[in-house]
């Protein structure tokens, strides 16, 4: 038990204040098992041995996003020897790069430092949207502690890395506290960067709709004015002609209207070769790929099956219905176009509402366990999917 003193000034101390602490002390855990693997790193692609922490967050993808920062996007796709698009800076989306060389330009700094200063800064950003987001369904130690599994997470590590989720993940909470808050006006600029810092337009767009046509439906007990029934279906129909607005500019880059698909899809080459992308087919595709069949096509069921009866439990439900509107939105466009392999998680990280779901249970050491096992899970994490072993095939 805390001295009475100590209560009391804990209760003194602005939200804000609580929120920046957690965020301190998680990343101070974080980096700190960061530079345990990279003091270990040897050689590889990306870096020489035992590299710096800099270099060290900008492996992988990282590399990708330094690529499109001093060169831009190729106006001819590159292609293997088979006459396949091969992987090119398409796939990467400009908004984060593009924010890393305007520092790069301003500074004289390399990429880098600034890449990881960037996501830094959107991290504490998300981390104090999401309480303000929190708050709203949850009492202030639950939404407290649901920023503590935010920052704790088994991919947080990636907050502090080269990459655009850190920023993309700021986006998106603001996006959603102004869906929660009805502030359909102040969408449309959050959903543009949004749209161009992820793939994310098209999903959100079915969460806006799926927003209105409840509001429509309830409009007897919750009045839906005119005015606000226009804002929404603007900015629905808006969230969809961004999450296709990358697909006409890769095309009139490169004059070919396939670029951005084919581009997407030589990431998934390397485990069932070139095909055309066929919606709601890849998962059961990996499925048969990691597990043969029929056992890879029954998980995959058994998964969706799960995820669904997720979205009712009582601690989901308490989120409300704007979250989990989102929630199915973005597990119907993962199903339909991502193929799953190592880079899964990160992909689920969009998800991040339902730690909110976890974080409700206020038995101590329920939650020094999830605590201690989310810090567990960024090491195994950092192991498997960061850290370069040989010939890797487990990208993030």
């Amino acid at each position: 038990m805390l001295p009475v003193s100590w209560r009391v000034r804990y209760r003194l101390t602005p939200w804000w204040a609580r929120v920046l602490g957690v965020w301190a002390l998680s990343r101070l855990v974080t980096t700190t098992l960061v530079l345990i693997l990279a003091s270990a790193q040897g050689a590889n692609a990306w870096t020489g041995a035992h590299p710096s922490y800099v270099d060290f967050a900008n492996m992988w993808d990282g590399r990708w996003y330094n690529i499109v920062a001093v060169g831009g996007y190729p106006s001819e796709l590159p292609l293997t020897a088979g006459g396949e698009v091969g992987e090119n800076a398409w796939a990467f989306m400009p908004a984060y790069p593009v924010i890393v060389r305007m520092l790069m330009l301003v500074t004289g700094l390399p990429w880098n430092p600034l890449a990881v200063f960037v996501s830094l800064a959107f991290s504490v950003g998300t981390a104090l949207v999401f309480y303000r987001l929190m708050i709203r369904f949850l009492p202030a130690s639950t939404a407290l502690f649901s920023v503590v599994l935010f920052c704790v997470a088994p991919l947080s590590p990636i907050l502090q890395f080269g990459y655009a989720e850190s920023m993309y993940l700021f986006f998106l909470a603001l996006a959603l506290l102004m869906l929660v808050e009805r502030h359909y006006g102040l969408l449309f600029p959050v959903i543009a960067v949004m749209a161009l810092t992820r793939p994310s337009g098209l999903a959100f767009a079915l969460a806006l709709g799926l927003h209105t046509a409840h509001r429509w439906f309830t409009r007897e007990r919750d009045p839906f004015p005119v005015r606000e029934r226009v804002l929404a279906a603007s900015v629905t129909v808006f969230s969809g002609l961004m999450g296709l607005a990358w697909l006409g500019v890769a095309a009139l880059a490169t004059g070919s209207i396939t670029a951005y698909l084919e581009t997407e899809l030589a990431w998934r080459s390397a485990y069932i070769g070139y095909q055309e992308l066929i919606p709601f087919t890849a998962w059961f595709q990996s499925g048969v790929w990691w597990f043969g069949m029929p056992q890879g096509i029954i998980l995959v069921g058994v998964v969706i099956v799960l995820f669904a009866v997720t979205l009712f439990l009582p601690a989901v439900r308490r989120l409300g219905v704007d979250l989990r509107f989102w929630l199915l939105s973005y597990a119907l466009y993962l199903l339909a176009v991502f193929f799953p392999q190592s880079s899964t998680f990160r992909l689920l990280m969009p998800m991040f509402p339902l730690l909110g779901a976890l974080a409700q249970p206020r038995n101590t050491l329920y939650r020094v366990f999830l605590v201690l096992a989310s810090i567990g899970g960024q090491w195994v994490w950092l192991l498997i999917c960061w850290g370069v072993d040989g010939a890797d095939w487990t990208p993030p």
